[in-house]
């Protein structure tokens, strides 16, 4: 295609310069013979061998002029021969091609280049709205039971108990309930296992004439008394609480020291002192 071009053009820039120098243009691109005089016959842009030709045919136009005035002189006059458009070297044609004019076809497409590095992150924009609730899922399946915590006594005593000259813990002889063994039989004392809360009762009978003095123990804090005045007839007399305890505590009955005569009444046959106690909710529930 580009050798195509360059052959046209070859082709239509000398008819281009063949029309132009021999004069066939219109009237509106004709000189006239004062655009052509200069005023210093002496000054030309450019000089060459047949400069004075031109100064001739100058100087025979000025002698025609005083006859005919201010005529102008036109190259197609009668009896004047067409005179040329350039006929000054001055004027020299230049060949030129626009180059734009000659475009080839499309080409084919490049292979793709490389990633560019990746830009700064931007800042965070603002939070959205909130989304619609979405539908309720499917029921999963079911999970592992939940660990069951249980701690329970229930101990007596068929004997009686009378004050001495230092404090005495309450021993039983009888044991009811004893769940994983969190009570000492031989110690009297309950052994927290599972912190939590916890119930404990205390029941007793007491003995005629003869105060009935004893302390519910928590570790070695006094917590609660249990008391009955001296009296003509022996009665049954109970205290009762609840306790918050941490693991490793221990709760106990101790019957007071001899400073006045103190006791406890029971015998072999039946069961008069009982204690009892259990776990209502372990710590770990929350």
């Amino acid at each position: 295609m580009l050798g195509f071009s360059l052959s046209l053009c070859v082709l239509i820039l000398p008819a281009v310069v063949w029309v132009t120098c021999t004069g066939m243009v219109t009237d509106r691109y004709r000189i006239t013979r004062s655009e052509l005089d200069l005023e210093n016959e002496d000054y030309r842009p450019h000089r060459d061998p047949t400069e004075s030709d031109y100064t001739a045919q100058n100087q025979r136009a000025r002698s025609r002029d005083g006859e005919r005035g201010s005529q102008c002189l036109r190259c197609c006059d009668p009896g004047e021969e067409p005179r040329p458009l350039f006929s000054s070297p001055a004027f020299q044609f230049v060949p030129h091609i626009n180059i734009t004019i000659l475009k080839g076809e499309k080409g084919h497409r490049g292979e793709r280049g490389t990633y560019g590095k990746s830009g700064k992150s931007g800042s965070s924009g603002p939070r959205g709205p909130e989304g619609m609730k979405g539908h309720m899922g499917a029921t999963g399946s079911p999970g592992e039971p939940c660990k069951t915590y249980y701690s329970a006594f229930s101990v007596g005593r068929k004997k009686a108990l009378h004050s001495n000259d230092y404090y005495q813990p309450l021993i039983y002889d009888t044991e009811f309930v004893n769940l994983y063994k969190h009570f000492n039989m031989f110690s009297g004392k309950f052994y927290c296992y599972i912190p939590g809360v916890y119930y404990f009762s205390l029941n007793v009978h007491t003995w005629n004439q003869k105060e009935t003095y004893l302390h519910l123990m928590k570790n070695e804090q006094e917590l609660v008394v249990l008391y009955a005045q001296p009296s003509d007839r022996s009665i049954m007399q109970s205290q009762s609480l609840m306790l918050e305890l941490e693991q490793n505590d221990e709760v106990w009955v101790r019957l007071f020291k001899g400073e006045r005569e103190n006791a406890i009444f029971s015998d072999n046959f039946d069961t008069y002192i009982t204690f009892n106690g259990y776990l209502i909710k372990p710590k770990s529930d929350g």
